[in-house]
């Protein structure tokens, strides 16, 4: 996949990148109608400021993967995120805005993913930035090795409220990042999510890895959801491997695994090739297929094409 370019200058304090996703894609499936569509999925522009110790961002995105009533439907172009970031002495920041998890293997947009579809169901995806974004701060400290943060957040547009003696908390976040040994990187981390009514939090545990051999990359991940609203402890699970075969030519195979249920979960394996036509030009073409353990299956072939600036 083409990685993204140097930003576009502006001045020597502001610069824009972005990108352009579209997609085709069939899904034959035995317990929904078939689906074929072309679409563009999202488009972003992002514009990077900084002043001094202080940098700021503003992504502006329109993307299908709105959550709420809109979901599935193209919106105008909205904050997708905004913040600014304050750096202190020795590696230490404030981080204050509108942002996204530092959790979850595949991070944030189409853009930096091996594959078209990602590993498993929306709650399990915590680096899928355009569903998983809240409202608040991050303090984070890093070094050559080491780096961790902790947040303090709401939903968008939500506030702390009560409701039968119950008092809706700010959610919380930390994640640790480890990159001590060659061409290894580990994260460890949690959310919490708090509910206003009883029952209703949500404790999720999420380890994720990377590991890189010549032009071998090879990443795991497990992630455990505790959703006291339904009494459910969730887990899902993925592993990938990613191989470089030339400069231009790759390819990704990924197999994924998740419960929905106390008793139903489902699986995936992915083959993705994926072509840089040009720096900022690639080209993904993925066959995925699903399966569930009530006998459930669907089978997509996708050919995506993500242009970055």
């Amino acid at each position: 996949m083409a990685s993204s370019v140097t930003a576009v200058e502006i001045n020597e304090n502001i610069s824009i990148n972005g990108f352009i996703d579209g997609s085709w894609s069939s899904t034959d499936s035995n317990a929904v109608n078939d689906d074929n569509d072309l679409d563009i999925d999202e488009v972003e522009v992002n514009i990077l400021v900084n002043a001094g110790n202080v940098s700021g961002e503003i992504h502006l995105d329109n993307s299908e993967d709105a959550t709420g009533v809109n979901a599935g439907v193209n919106q105008d172009f909205e904050i997708e995120q905004v913040h600014f970031t304050y750096g202190f002495a020795n590696g230490v920041s404030l981080q204050v805005g509108q942002f996204g998890s530092a959790l979850g293997f595949e991070r944030e947009d189409p853009a930096g993913l091996y594959t078209f579809s990602r590993a498993y169901g929306d709650d399990f995806n915590l680096g899928n930035v355009d569903s998983h974004v809240g409202e608040g701060l991050r303090l984070a400290y890093s070094t050559d090795t080491i780096s961790a943060g902790f947040a303090a957040y709401n939903g968008v547009g939500e506030a702390e409220e009560s409701s039968a003696g119950v008092s809706d908390d700010l959610d919380y976040e930390f994640a640790i990042s480890f990159t001590g040994i060659e061409n290894l990187s580990v994260t460890v981390g949690a959310q919490g999510i708090r509910g206003a009514v009883a029952n209703t939090d949500v404790d999720v545990t999420n380890i994720h890895a990377a590991y890189t051999l010549d032009k071998l990359l090879l990443g795991a991940e497990y992630v455990n959801l505790d959703d006291e609203n339904n009494a459910d402890d969730l887990s899902a699970y993925m592993i990938l491997a990613d191989y470089d075969i030339n400069d231009q030519f790759g390819i990704a195979v990924r197999y994924s695994e998740w419960e929905t249920g106390a008793a139903a979960e489902s699986d995936q394996i992915t083959i993705a090739p994926n072509y840089a036509i040009t720096d900022s030009l690639g080209a993904i073409l993925e066959y995925s297929s699903a399966e569930d353990n009530a006998g459930n299956e669907a089978d997509t072939l996708a050919l995506e094409l993500t242009f970055t600036f």
